[in-house]
């Protein structure tokens, strides 16, 4: 038997296979940030529903941009990669924008800045030159408008409920919501927009949706949009997407209230966590949860972590939606 003396290099390298990574190594595996963007810095507002998904590739989306998004120059924004619209109603589609952060109450914010006809949703896609990803017949109106916007109606991305498109890192995936889906006359032209509103009647775009996101590090996400309760949140959220996070809308009357939403959590989607939505309501005050809010209510009846989308402070979740830094319950 011959014997020899190893090199650095090999020194090295069996090194890194004993020890494991040594170099880049990461106390945590990579994260999905989240940003809330609401209408009044560090709370959970009336009027929130727009966040920020970020891949650990560095692949940014804009989900339901709504009002509280300040038009394409809100810093807050950052890089974008795509818009998502879950559906057509004023409070996603954006009629305006305030003029300034913290505008208003965190209860009724204020937003003076009109926008229509084609949106804060369209002019912000126009004006970034991202995709805007939307399902039913959306796709065409809304090309319509990011054209006028002065952007190329190809940026508009249709995504049916069961199919599924990637960007980056990131697997998007439509899936069904139980909420109608009219566009409001102001956002329409000509006689048809004079006569929608004399009869007090929207235009119908298809139904609405949701989203599913897989990012690169595994976790998967669920957008709920708009939407009641249906079978379809223990047979395909849960079963076919197996999603671990969940944003889900909250305020009852449009939607799910805080009971229907916790038996939502708990009893048919079941994931690991979950951030509130569409609270409609002043949720927090100094970034703490509201005494008999609506919040609240949906937070003591939901067995799993649920954390509060405090406006402008990211979250970090891990694949299997641990929220790592940032998170308030």
């Amino acid at each position: 038997m011959t014997f020899r003396f190893l090199s650095a290099l090999e020194v090295l390298v069996v090194f890194a296979v004993l020890q494991g990574p040594v170099w880049g190594a990461s106390d945590h595996p990579a994260t999905v940030r989240i940003t809330p963007l609401g209408s009044h810095d560090g709370e959970f507002c009336a009027a929130d529903r727009a966040m920020v998904f970020e891949d650990p590739d560095g692949t940014r989306i804009l989900y339901d941009a709504g009002r509280t998004v300040r038009g394409p120059t809100d810093e807050r924004l950052g890089h974008l990669d795509a818009v998502l619209l879950s559906h057509a109603h004023t409070d996603h589609l954006g009629d305006a924008i305030a003029s300034a952060a913290n505008a208003g109450t965190c209860a009724a914010p204020e937003f003076a800045v009109k926008v229509v006809p084609n949106s804060n949703t369209v002019n912000i896609a126009a004006a970034r030159k991202t995709k805007l990803i939307v399902g039913s017949e959306m796709a065409i109106f809304l090309a319509a408008k990011v054209r006028d916007a002065g952007g190329d109606p190809k940026q508009v991305q249709l995504l049916r409920f069961g199919a599924q498109t990637k960007l980056g890192g990131v697997e998007i995936s439509g899936v069904p919501a139980a909420h109608p889906n009219g566009v409001d006359p102001m956002f329409l032209t000509g006689d048809l927009a004079k006569n929608l509103a004399a009869n007090a009647l929207t235009a119908y775009v298809g139904p609405a949706g949701g989203f599913v996101l897989k990012f690169s590090n595994g976790l998967v996400v669920y957008l709920s949009g708009d939407t009641g309760m249906m079978a379809e949140h223990d047979a395909i959220i849960r079963k076919f997407y197996h999603a671990k996070l969940v944003v889900l809308n909250i305020g009852g009357t449009f939607t799910t209230g805080p009971l229907e939403a916790a038996y939502v959590v708990n009893d048919m989607i079941q994931p690991a966590a979950v951030i509130p939505s569409h609270a409609n309501e002043a949720a927090t005050l100094n970034g703490k949860v509201v005494a008999g809010s609506k919040t609240e209510a949906f937070m003591k009846n939901t067995k799993v972590p649920v954390y509060l989308p405090l406006s402008g402070k990211p979250m970090d979740f891990d694949e299997d939606a641990h929220c790592l830094t940032g998170c308030t319950p």
